[in-house]
Parts: C-alpha cells; structure tokens; sequence
C-alpha cells in the first residue's frame, strides 16, 4: 500500500467535513419544503451527502489516520463571494455550480498516479451520487423556467459560477503548498 502523509489526511478532512456541511444544509432544505418531488430529492440528497461524510471516514479509519478538525468548509466562503440566496431557484443555482466543482476536484484527484486504492475507491463511489446530483438539479431548474424564465436561471449560474471561481482560486491559493505536496509525492512513486 502508498505510503501516506498528513497532505492526504488533510485532503480527506477536508473532503469529508465539506460532505457534512453540504449535509446538514440540504437536510435544513429539506425539512422546510412540502411533501413532493422536489422535496424527495433533497432528502436523497441530504442522505448521499451524509453517506459521503461517512465513506471518508471509512476510508481514513482503514488507512489508520484520525481525521483532522477543518475549520472552514468551501461552501463557507459562497456567502461572502455570492451572496445569500432567496428563493430555491438560486439554491439549486448554487447547488448546480458546487456540484460541479465537486465533480472537477474529484476528477482531479483521480488523476494523480500511485494514487492510494482506500482513497480512488471512495471518490469513485462517490462520483456516481454526484452525477446524479448535478441531474436532478438540472432537471428542477428547467422545471423552474416556467416561474422564473430561462434568462434568469442562466444569470444566477453564471454569478455562482464567476463567484466559485474566486473562491476555488482563493482555496488553491490558500492550500497550493498540501495541494503541490500531494501531487509531487503521488508522481514521484
């Protein structure tokens, strides 16, 4: 098996204390709207995103590693750079842009050579509830043309979009030295 650092240990925080916010949020969403479809996907998704947290730490207790205690998760940093939303059109905006994000990070991290099997197995589980994520809210944003226009839902995912580009600079920023670290260690095996 690689031999693992406290970059990995980090990058495992991280991911699963990312996956317990998006949890308890959409959790939070959930209980608030009324029986139907929309609200059945949330409680899917809440649970996909609560399983996440959980398959990250299999995957460290597997590896032996405890996790590490992250103070910020990414989606901390929407707020600020986006702004609140106000409506379920521009959480599912939102929504669409993270999970797109998640989507590229995951992929990226799959890319790297030597990578250690406990952690490709757990993002490639994961993966698969992610393409369904980004396919339900897909699918609720075209239904939610009718009340708010294509034009607009459009204009909501560009501004998500242009603000998680700065905040994904700002984290690569942040972290670039754990992030190098990583994929120096995985390239050189």
């Amino acid at each position: 098996m690689d031999t693992l650092c406290e970059q990995d240990r980090w990058m495992m925080s991280f991911y699963r204390y990312s996956e317990i916010n998006g949890a308890l949020f959409f959790g939070k969403i959930a209980a608030m709207l009324p029986a139907g479809p929309l609200q059945a996907d949330l409680n899917k998704h809440f649970a996909d995103e609560s399983m996440h947290s959980w398959y990250w730490t299999k995957a460290m207790d597997d590896l032996n590693y405890k996790s590490i205690r992250i103070k910020n998760a990414y989606q901390d940093a929407y707020l600020e750079a986006g702004g609140l939303p106000v409506n379920m059109m521009e959480i599912l905006a939102l929504t669409n842009v993270f999970e797109k994000r998640v989507l590229k990070q995951y992929a990226h991290h799959l890319k790297l050579p030597n990578l250690n099997p406990v952690i490709k197995n757990t993002i490639d589980r994961i993966v698969e509830d992610e393409k369904w994520h980004i396919r339900w809210i897909t699918q609720a944003l075209n239904e939610m043309k009718k009340k708010y226009g294509e034009e607009k839902i459009n204009q909501k995912i560009l501004h998500y979009k242009k603000a998680d580009d700065e905040i994904y600079k700002d984290f690569v920023t942040e972290n670039q030295q754990r992030l190098d670290y990583v994929m120096h260690k995985n390239s050189i095996k």
